[in-house]
């Protein structure tokens, strides 16, 4: 199955071995730069590309309690000299949406609340492993479930730094209500500064 974000992934399912009828669900994504220069790096990375970094960041921010697909093996393909390409395979997570779409799914007080209750949850995780996300976006926040029982993941984690700081916490939550309000302004998502103060104090934020 083909998947469309930033670029194309594929979900496939990863075979336990022979002889058996277990697999693993996973997502195959081939890495790509973002941003304004997207268009002019297109995914060549220099050598050894971020995917060693993300599989790393990965696995501490998992031992951390930090919600996050879980990164099972990379490759990375040389190009020339120092540069090359790299796909990064990670289980496929349970069945949901990004927040933007879990946003717009359910307009009730109560649904929108849940969700700002699941972001506080992972905030407050990565405020507690010093992780700070310099892209965390609407888009990059995915939320399986619903209600009390939804979880928020973090996704594209290959640029997160691990740093004891005090304004951790406030810079995380700073970058995603800075996202919540462009998404407002342009798409007009409605994420209120009621929401967003909602956010602040569950997440432990000051200020």
């Amino acid at each position: 199955m083909v998947l469309r974000g930033r670029g194309i992934a594929w979900s496939t399912a990863l075979p336990a071995g022979a002889g058996t009828q277990s697999s693993t669900p996973v997502v195959v994504r081939h890495s790509r730069h973002g941003g304004m220069f997207a268009g002019l790096t297109g995914d060549v990375f220099p050598m050894p590309t971020r995917a060693p970094r993300e599989l790393a960041t990965a696995v501490r921010l998992a031992a951390g309690g930090v919600p996050t697909p879980e990164v099972i093996a990379y490759a990375v393909h040389p190009v020339a000299g120092i540069l090359a390409r790299s796909d990064v395979m990670t289980r496929l997570l349970p069945e949901g949406r990004d927040f933007p779409e879990a946003w717009r799914a359910d307009d009730s007080a109560a649904a929108r609340a849940a969700l700002i209750d699941a972001v506080a949850v992972l905030l407050r995780a990565l405020s507690s492993t010093d992780a700070q996300h310099p892209d965390l976006n609407l888009k990059n926040v995915y939320i399986a479930g619903v209600g009390a029982a939804a979880t928020a993941y973090v996704l594209d984690v290959d640029r997160v730094s691990f740093a004891p700081d005090a304004q951790v916490a406030a810079r995380n939550f700073a970058r995603f209500a800075r996202s919540a309000r462009k998404w407002n302004e342009v798409h007009g998502l409605g994420v209120g500064d009621d929401a967003l103060l909602r956010l602040a104090t569950a997440a432990w934020v000051d200020g």
